[in-house]
């Protein structure tokens, strides 16, 4: 088609608004190929979708319940994977108050955990509706995650098994990463056996980096990188959880929250970019 040919077919009145920011994300749910939603079988038996949040760290969790029915799921093994998420929830400060078991309840893998990973934006993304006689509403999208089942709970159980295996019984393992303001315990020198006169003995030889200088460089960077990761991981640990009330999208609540998108007012906004700043903002263009 050529450029003579092209014409305008028509035209969509802007309206935007901010009335929401900054709670409006954009969750996505690479692993998910049917609606977020309860298994038929756990909405009979009363039970539904339930969220919690860490706020400092920006950390979301969603509990979407199993589904129970015999055809799929195997109780012996629900049980030992309940066990293991127990003691894993406990390792890493995960329990909350409804996640606790009630006196004499016995642990049971009943929910299927979806966790966040935060996605850096790039650029300002929004959010675009069009209703009301093809107005086009545009709200802005202040953060953007990505959820994927966290199985954390089968570290704990594969612990278990290898110690099993190994017939110790005991409950010690490799235990949390080392504290990062604790001094390094001294190294252990094994003593090695002296060889007998005549015992042929077998010598490696490695070169090594003269320059001292470049080499504590890099293992200070080395452990510097490390150190952040170890108190990233203390911090999100050692904040607790808030509960959250999660709205499936028929229900009233969020009827509320979806028309709180559309913007009310009739004022026309003043564009005050001029085109040539706008364009030297477009990288790769200068």
């Amino acid at each position: 088609m050529n450029a003579e040919e092209d014409r305008l077919v028509t035209v969509l009145p802007i309206h935007l608004s901010n009335a929401l920011a900054p709670n409006v994300h954009i969750h996505q749910f690479p692993l998910l190929t049917r609606p977020l939603q309860a298994p038929p079988s756990a909405r009979a038996a009363g039970k539904r979708i339930a969220a919690r949040i860490k706020p400092k760290v920006k950390r979301l969790e969603v509990h979407v319940p199993v589904d129970t029915r015999q055809q799929v799921w195997n109780n012996e093994r629900a049980r030992e994977l309940g066990v293991a998420r127990v003691e894993d929830d406990k390792e890493k400060n995960q329990e909350s108050q409804k996640t606790k078991l009630k006196e004499g309840e016995e642990p049971r893998l009943s929910e299927v955990r979806i966790q966040s990973e935060r996605i850096p934006q790039k650029g300002a993304y929004m959010l675009g509706v069009v209703r009301d006689a093809g107005r086009l509403h545009l709200h802005p999208i202040s953060e953007s995650y990505q959820l994927r089942p966290t199985l954390t709970y089968m570290d704990v159980l594969s612990r278990r098994n290898k110690r099993s295996r190994a017939g110790d019984d005991s409950d010690s393992d490799d235990g949390p990463p080392p504290d990062p303001d604790e001094e390094a315990p001294p190294p252990v020198v094994k003593k090695e056996k002296k060889p007998t006169p005549g015992e042929a003995r077998e010598v490696q030889v490695a070169a090594r980096r003269s320059d001292k200088e470049g080499g504590q460089a890099i293992q200070g960077g080395l452990s510097a990188v490390r150190r952040e990761m170890l108190l990233m991981i203390r911090a999100e640990e050692e904040e607790t959880w808030e509960d959250l009330e999660y709205c499936e999208g028929e229900t009233e609540e969020s009827g509320h929250a979806f028309e709180g998108v559309f913007s009310r007012s009739q004022e026309p906004l003043e564009c005050k970019t001029a085109v040539a700043d706008f364009l030297n903002n477009i990288r790769g263009l200068q």
